[in-house]
């Protein structure tokens, strides 16, 4: 379906794979990819797999492209409820469809660095974002620590730092996690085994008015540190670009 509805998709004809312009490498600035996606929606799959080789590529090249799944939950009228989703991600999904003018909400939907979007199964429409945001001016200085917050594995207390954070600026901190394999037994998807990868497990926003200071995330308890990174992206909250990014993985033992 492609009517724009909260329960359509788009379905993307197959793309090739992933574009040599990949390799050129970055002249200072960021990309960070939000891809909007469901285990209940069959268009979401090959998506998927594009988010996995951006995380895989980037982190063996070095670059700073920091990848993202949210998982929305409007898929879940079809008997399916997605373990990793959120209605606040569908929320965010909706922000991004009224900044873009189009009030348009599909899966699978990819964002990079909050201006661009596109089918999520699109690799050279993901390339071409993903090396024009590498080449954009250097980004917002951002660092992130990460410990955990008792003894509970319940929580994560995270401290960032920037420089001189821009006006009307939100830092966006996301708990993504690698390597999970759900088996769905309803919904379009019935029947596969769904391997994802970067998928968000806890997420905040808040406004950005101090150039230091420290936040409190609360995680599920079946996250496994091991696979586990926190992104951290300073955003603009009107216009909704992305102007700087990090991420570290959670220390042993978070």
């Amino acid at each position: 379906m492609t009517d724009g509805s909260r329960t359509g998709s788009d379905r993307g004809r197959p793309q090739d794979s992933m574009p040599q312009e990949r390799d050129v490498p970055p002249a200072g600035g960021v990309a960070v990819v939000e891809l909007f996606t469901s285990q209940g929606c069959s268009s979401c799959p090959p998506a998927e797999e594009v988010l996995t080789e951006i995380e895989r590529d980037a982190r063996e090249r070095g670059q700073p492209v920091f990848a993202l799944g949210f998982h929305v939950d409007y898929w879940d009228y079809l008997g399916w409820p997605d373990q990793f989703a959120d209605e606040a991600y569908s929320a965010r999904q909706e922000a991004y469809a009224r900044a873009f003018g189009t009030g348009r909400l599909y899966t699978p939907q990819m964002v990079v660095n909050g201006t661009v979007e596109f089918i999520g199964s699109d690799r050279r429409r993901a390339a071409t974002a993903i090396a024009s945001a590498l080449t954009a001016a250097a980004p917002t200085p951002l660092a992130l620590s990460v410990e955990a917050a008792g003894g509970d594995g319940r929580r994560m207390v995270v401290d960032f730092q920037t420089e001189r954070p821009p006006e009307r600026a939100v830092l966006n901190v996301a708990v993504v996690e690698r390597a999970l394999e759900s088996e769905v037994a309803r919904g379009e998807n019935a029947g596969r085994t769904l391997r994802q990868d970067n998928v968000v497990r806890a997420f905040m926003s808040l406004g950005l008015d101090v150039e230091r200071g420290r936040l409190e995330l609360e995680v599920p308890p079946d996250l496994d540190p091991r696979q586990a990174s926190v992104v951290g992206y300073v955003q603009n909250d009107g216009a909704r670009a992305i102007v700087g990014a990090t991420a570290v993985d959670v220390p042993a033992g978070a």
